[in-house]
């Protein structure tokens, strides 16, 4: 396992490095490593390292939603209001749609099939946008607006409501029929996230609170341990309470990194997101290069024309929401360009689910898979490297 994380850190790191070097985005050099090293081509990473490959993409992800909770102002979230709840759902739900019209006659597939399939392909990938948005925020480009703020907004809460959709279309398919109650679970787990977020933020915020005025007796870097240690008890508590009541743990983490940045002492706030950002330098390769090694090539080939098609087709529509969900706000067009482009990359949420559909034995499960991969293989990088390259053109700095 040692050697395995030598080779992730060190190869990784300088992959992102030359990329880097080549104006390039660092992501894309990271999820190449992990494609090369991963066992589908030089199967040079333990097996132990890929056992918990997804456990450790999860930590990766609980470490920038606290820098992106601990970077995000509380009152700028507000002013964004609307087009951040439509961003959240109204995307996705064009992007299925698409499936829905395209898939059947690409790909001889039955409706609710393609409709399992564009819920594998819906979801926004938070692990390419919520770095950038955070970028975004600390150089102040696209701040005036809140665009970076609307789209970090949007992103976190799109992953909730498209893995409740396919939890839906997978039993639809698998024959369990429709429940209405899995639709209730969308606002229960937003509320309760945002809830339970909020608490433990308050409790954390008042144990700082108590430290700073007793000779401050917890430093920053026990700080850091202690919100890192609720961050984890949180994604742990959803899976806790899965069988009694909706929860999502990672928008719970973000909201309670929003409550003690709120409710802290400002210097105490931006050294904490500070020690988060260093954090992030090692979690970030751990998580492209894990989601870099999930990605089987061969579904990749199989997958063919017509599921790039698909993808491609689903991406316009996908647009079209985005495009939707912006009317009436202030944005230009420029920036209203740059906000389709955010939420073009998909990556976490589909290595995830991809091969869900296809471990139950569904018969469209193979295509889910292909769909996935080559999904990930496609606009990971197109979307990193297109927010790059035009974020000064469509972006004005505050």
């Amino acid at each position: 396992m040692l050697s395995s994380l030598a080779l992730i850190f060190i190869v990784g790191l300088s992959a992102a490095g030359i990329c880097k070097a080549i104006k390039l985005p660092r992501i894309i050099g990271m999820l190449a490593v992990g494609a090369v090293l991963g066992p589908y081509v030089l199967n040079l990473l333990d097996p132990s390292i890929l056992g918990i490959s997804s456990e450790l993409r999860k930590m990766a992800l609980v470490i920038i939603l606290i820098k992106a909770g601990l970077s995000l102002n509380v009152r700028d979230l507000k002013e964004v209001g609307r087009p951040a709840i439509l961003m959240s759902f109204l995307p996705a739900v064009f992007e299925m749609l698409g499936c829905m019209l395209i898939a059947p006659p690409l790909l001889g597939i039955s409706l609710t099939e393609s409709a399992l399939v564009g819920a594998v392909l819906g979801a926004v990938s938070p692990a390419v946008v919520v770095p950038k948005m955070v970028q975004l925020i600390e150089q102040k480009l696209g701040t005036n607006k809140k665009i970076p703020q609307l789209i970090l907004a949007g992103a976190s809460l799109d992953d909730v409501f498209v893995i409740v959709l396919f939890s839906v279309f997978l039993g639809m398919n698998s024959g369990d029929g429709v429940s209405l109650i899995k639709f209730a679970d969308i606002p229960i787990s937003i509320i309760t996230g945002v809830v339970g977020g909020i608490l433990v933020g308050i409790i954390l915020s008042l144990v700082f609170e108590w430290s700073y005025k007793h000779s401050r007796l917890i430093k920053n870097s026990m700080k850091v341990v202690l919100i890192l240690g609720s961050a984890f008890s949180l994604v742990a508590f959803e899976d806790l309470v899965a069988k009694w009541f909706a929860f999502s743990g990672l928008i719970a983490v973000m909201s309670m990194a929003c409550t003690v940045q709120l409710k802290s002492i400002k210097s105490v706030s931006e050294r904490l997101s500070q020690k988060f950002g260093k954090i992030w330098i090692a979690a970030e390769v751990i998580l492209f290069v894990l989601v870099g090694a999930a990605v089987d090539l061969r579904y990749t080939l199989s997958a063919g024309l017509p599921a790039l098609f698909l993808i491609l087709g689903a991406l316009v529509f996908r647009s079209v929401g985005v495009a939707i969900s912006l009317v009436k706000t202030n944005l230009n067009r420029k920036e209203r360009l740059f906000c389709v482009i955010a939420y073009l990359p998909k990556a976490t949420v589909q290595a995830a689910i991809g091969s869900v559909p296809l471990a139950m034995g569904l018969k469209c499960g193979n295509l889910a898979l292909s769909v996935a991969v080559l999904s990930i293989v496609v606009t990971a990088p197109l979307g990193a490297f297109l927010m790059e390259i035009t974020q000064n053109k469509l972006l004005d700095k505050e």
